[in-house]
């Protein structure tokens, strides 16, 4: 052998339309509750993703469920994808990571997708605030920043509850010693004095983010965390007057329990006629009439079906359901492979009924 790298000799890139399956590398204790899945393919792949995207993971508990997961790990790293997932009470997904995923173990996923993303390199300053496992995406693009090794100006502000729940503690301090580019500020709810925390204690107020970046009106800003904290974050940037369009957010918690949540209706298409639909749920027997503008989701829940569902936007996969008969439009965002639209599989957040139609719920 020459010793030339040839195409023979290339990790193909993992495809999304074509791969399906991760095999459990590595399962890493990061908390009491908090545990770091690290995948690679079944075969080798390399992974290009966007720092902050995630996938869904199709988890085999109460039949089948599908979870959406933030890739925690640095995009410059890219023979591996993990996820960093909290324990929550009651919720089947992330107890079934915790109590059955182990080193051997496949798991069929789909992605990576999403729109929660940015270049830390970039000449823009800017400022991660999160809370809680909302840390994920932050952490990817932190780690991503690092490991390019260009210049970057980030401060990155994390809170938890306590010392005990924070996650990546030990790593961020290191990365923050090892880059002058990444100034780190770690809020704990509370300070036992059986720890010795340095940080800052209570909750994050206005005072306390002028007082760790006083500059934060001339930076852009990533924020991701529990409904409340989001919540709170927008309140005192509007009082502060941060420029809104300088201001994204992550609309629901990859790492926690989202599929499911439902914080309001799907966004419904422009109604075209006054023509209406029958749509009818197979395993229910509900049936229901539906108006062009109104998507197959919002027809479940007119029928009072509960549907898992997170994003509402046709990227996570969440809300993937099986098309009986009858047609439909879709306007997905990535949330589907195109051989599962050809094996009748839908997004019901995004598809609206162009004839009667029959779902498989």
């Amino acid at each position: 052998m020459d010793g030339n790298f040839t195409e023979a000799t290339r990790i193909p890139l993992w495809d999304p339309e074509r791969d399906d399956t991760l095999v459990c590398r590595q399962v890493r204790q990061e908390t009491h509750d908090v545990k770091t899945f690290v995948f690679s393919g079944r075969e080798p792949r390399a992974f290009r993703f966007y720092p902050g995207q995630f996938m869904t993971f199709e988890l085999p508990v109460e039949g089948m469920v599908q979870r959406c997961y933030t890739i925690s790990g640095s995009a410059a790293r890219p023979y591996r994808v993990e996820i960093t997932v909290k324990r929550v009470p009651g919720g089947p997904g992330s107890n079934w990571l915790h109590d059955h995923m182990a080193p051997g173990r496949e798991i069929a996923v789909s992605g990576p997708a999403g729109e929660f993303t940015t270049d830390a390199t970039a000449e823009q300053k800017l400022l991660f605030l999160s809370a809680g496992s909302g840390i994920t995406p932050m952490m990817s693009m932190t780690r991503t920043a690092c490991d390019l090794g260009a210049p970057f100006d980030l401060t990155f502000l994390h809170a938890a509850r306590s010392p005990a729940d924070m996650i990546y503690r030990q790593e961020l301090s290191l990365l923050a010693q090892r880059n002058h580019g990444l100034k780190l500020a770690l809020v704990s709810g509370t300070a036992p004095a059986s720890d010795a925390w340095a940080g800052f204690t209570g909750r994050l107020s206005l005072p306390m983010l002028q007082l760790i970046a006083p500059d934060f009106l001339d930076r852009r800003i990533f924020c991701c965390g529990p409904a409340p904290f989001m919540e709170g974050v927008r309140a005192m940037l509007a009082e502060a007057g941060h420029d809104t369009a300088e201001y994204y957010e992550e609309s629901f918690d990859f790492g926690a329990e989202t599929a499911g949540n439902f914080g309001g209706e799907p966004e419904a298409a422009p109604e075209v006629s006054g023509q209406t639909f029958r749509v009818s749920f197979a395993k229910s027997g509900k049936v229901v009439e539906c108006s062009p503008g109104m998507t197959v989701l919002s027809a479940a829940r007119e029928a009072g079906l509960r549907p898992l569902s997170s994003c509402q936007r046709g990227i996570c996969g969440t809300c993937k359901t099986k098309l009986v008969s009858g047609n439909v439009e879709m306007n997905h965002g990535g949330g589907i492979r195109q051989r599962e639209i050809d094996q009748g599989r839908i997004l019901a957040c995004c598809s609206h009924p162009l004839t009667d139609i029959e779902i498989d719920l």
